[in-house]
């Protein structure tokens, strides 16, 4: 019901496109025309951009009442992304589509809908979206259960998604192309969870599960497709993928130290992916995960030697570099570098002013409402136990406003707030890539270690 009645929001834009979208329509066999328009509110630029495969194929500007409409004369069917930058979103288009958006910046995803033809397919994604980050929002304490509670648990969730997947594709008949990102969406985040239950498992709990693992707990892997060019960009599939390579350490004869550990995924990565395409998007991730992990000078240059002999992305690999520039910078005994910070009551603040003893440093968002919880319930517990520590909350949203909303709605305690006011500056200097990030400084400001977990089970002893 809800929305049905978002949907009738669209007709004043949909007046233009009516005869376009039809069913009645015939088209013919050459034209590949479609139709690509919307409405943004609280816009926080006056450009949307189109992608494929991460490469803008056009940049869309909006009109004075905030909307825009634009006519492609052949654009090739399949999975392509929006941006209105600091956000993004798939998009699907198939043959001869006319598709109108229509969404807040205050609320992204929770309120873009799609509209006109080939709507269904587009409002089955956003939906399937929403669905799995509630999901992933609500299941940190999923890894705390042993294996068969916690399959037990997955196998649940994973049926009701199911249910609803099976649903819908009865019910809008799509594609075998379409059907690729649909049932990517609504597996891999399923087998993502089965991948990092046996590092998560003893990261919260200091109990090995690796060796106790039924010998068939790894079986769904010899179904999934991984050279399927298709998904080398399409977020559940890379995010599976870095699960599943972040997993093969839990082996005797690869664990110990991450420079041994990540050199060996890289081969991995070298041994399973055949599409260079895919191998490379893959490379690039391994190496951007490790050089947030280990911020040793010379394991850098020998696991940049490695991965620049497998990997052929010349710009990615220039990226990777600068990234490890900007890790080295948040070494142990340096500083941070200023960001743009305001209070609670909106004044600019410099990090490096403030602190005046050990401080952990640890970062959220509105968007994460369950970790938005539990990241300040817990440092409400380390802080009554380590009275000699600070605490300073970080808040990455996007708005101020928010920010404030809900300082007002859950009176944290314990922790000083803080806002991000540029989040490409924070991001950037900082390296904040998660949301579980914290950093630990020492009492006169300087850095302690820039690369720890406020839930890791070990993080008291660094406390001590």
């Amino acid at each position: 019901m809800f929305a049905y009645f978002k949907k009738l929001q669209f007709l004043t834009l949909l007046v233009n496109v009516i005869a376009l979208s039809s069913c009645e329509k015939g088209f013919k066999e050459d034209d590949y025309s479609a139709y690509f328009g919307g409405e943004i509110i609280n816009p926080n630029s006056r450009v949307i951009y189109l992608c494929k495969n991460n490469e803008v194929i056009d940049t869309i500007q909006l009109d004075k009442n905030n909307r825009f409409f634009t006519k492609y004369d052949s654009l090739a069917p399949g999975m392509y992304t929006f941006k209105h930058d600091p956000e993004y979103q798939y998009i699907y288009f198939d043959k001869n589509d006319s598709l109108m958006i229509r969404l807040n910046t205050n609320e992204f995803d929770n309120s873009l809908t799609f509209c006109g033809r080939g709507d269904e397919k587009n409002n089955f994604l956003i939906e399937m979206f929403l669905k799995n980050e509630d999901d992933n929002n609500a299941s940190f304490d999923i890894y705390d259960y042993d294996l068969k509670k916690f399959d037990k648990k997955i196998d649940s969730d994973f049926k009701i998604k199911n249910a609803f997947y099976e649903r819908r594709k009865k019910d809008i008949n799509w594609d075998e192309d379409f059907d690729i990102y649909a049932k990517s969406m609504l597996e891999m985040p399923h087998l993502a969870k089965k991948e990092m239950y046996p590092l998560a498992h003893k990261f919260r709990t200091n109990q090995d599960v690796c060796s106790r693992l039924p010998k068939d707990y790894y079986d769904y892997r010899k179904e999934i497709d991984f050279n399927n060019e298709k998904l080398t960009n399409f977020a559940p599939f890379v995010r599976y993928l870095t699960s599943m390579l972040s997993n093969i350490t839990c082996r005797k004869d690869v664990t110990g130290k991450s420079i041994e550990n990540n050199i060996h995924k890289l081969k991995v990565a070298d041994s399973i992916f055949k599409n260079q395409k895919i191998k490379n998007a893959v490379l690039n991730n391994i190496a951007f995960m490790y050089l947030l992990e280990d911020q040793n000078i010379e394991n850098n240059k020998r696991f940049l030697g490695e991965y620049l002999k497998l990997s052929t992305d010349k710009e990615r690999q220039k990226e990777i570099k600068k990234i490890g520039d900007a890790i080295q910078n948040l070494a142990q005994k340096k500083r941070l570098e200023d960001v743009e910070l305001i209070d609670a009551n909106s004044n600019p603040v410099n990090i490096n002013k403030i602190v005046k003893k050990k401080t952990v440093l640890f970062f959220w968002t509105s968007e994460a409402k369950s970790h938005m919880e539990l990241v300040h319930k817990r440092a409400s517990e380390l802080q009554q136990k380590h009275p000699d520590w600070d605490f300073i909350a970080v808040n990455i949203d996007d708005s101020s406003e928010n920010w404030m909303e809900n300082l007002k709605k859950y009176n944290f305690k314990n922790s000083t707030e803080l806002h991000s006011t540029n989040f490409n500056s924070i991001k950037d200097k900082w390296v904040i890539t998660k949301i579980h990030r914290t950093m630990l400084l020492n009492a006169d400001g300087t850095i302690k270690n820039g690369f720890v977990s406020i839930f890791d089970a070990n993080l008291e002893e660094y406390l001590k």
